[in-house]
């Protein structure tokens, strides 16, 4: 299976937007009638300092997508993750350095059937590469023993807790806060084009 890595400008990314909410809704397990609500939320999100996306396609299937930007104090995702830090006792000292020059890596999703094959990390690996912060962060659904994909795929490229079974608003589900000093190690340039069979 050969599949396609493309960065997306912010136009493309609004073009698409409906395309890869479907993805998210799924690889989630979140309700469809959020879709028109997530659509609009993304379609604004690129005006954010830093906004970067990129999709996976093999030929005209979208088999994954991640995207984020520079986080800022006056964010929603921002907010909830520092009042997260409050509840915990904190900031302390690093967090407090750590939320004032970090990326969001506000979704990475690879379609089920295709999890697994190396997508989620050259996605992973492509948006952070030469990212202008000092650190990532990401939010991630609780699982028991972090027995699945996501969380194998976060603690292989050096993420660390920052908040465990953290509830953000709107979704009842317990999510981790994890985050990662950039560049990660190891991290190199890959191709935009890779056979995930080989």
């Amino acid at each position: 299976m050969t599949i396609e890595i493309r960065r997306l400008s912010g136009p493309e990314f609004a073009v698409l937007a409906p395309q890869l909410v479907d993805l998210y809704i799924e690889a989630m397990g979140y309700d469809p009638s959020i879709r028109a609500g997530r659509v609009e939320v993304w379609r604004h999100e690129i005006v954010q300092p830093g906004f970067t996306a990129l999709t996976a396609f093999e030929g005209d299937t979208l088999l994954g997508l991640a995207y984020g930007y520079l986080g800022a104090p006056d964010l929603w995702w921002d907010r909830q993750v520092r009042r997260g830090f409050r509840a915990a006792g904190g900031p302390d000292t690093r967090q407090a350095v750590l939320m004032r020059n970090y990326f969001e890596v506000a979704e990475i999703h690879v379609d089920p059937a295709h999890q697994g094959k190396g997508i989620g990390r050259l996605l992973l690996s492509k948006l952070l590469w030469l990212v202008p912060a000092a650190h990532a962060l990401l939010s991630t659904p609780e699982v028991e023993d972090e027995a699945n994909n996501a969380f194998s795929l976060y603690r292989s490229m050096g993420f660390r807790d920052e908040l465990r079974n953290f509830q953000f608003d709107g979704d009842s589900r317990p999510f981790a806060v994890l985050s990662a000093p950039l560049p990660l190690p190891g991290l190199v340039e890959k191709p935009a084009v890779f056979d995930s069979d080989g």
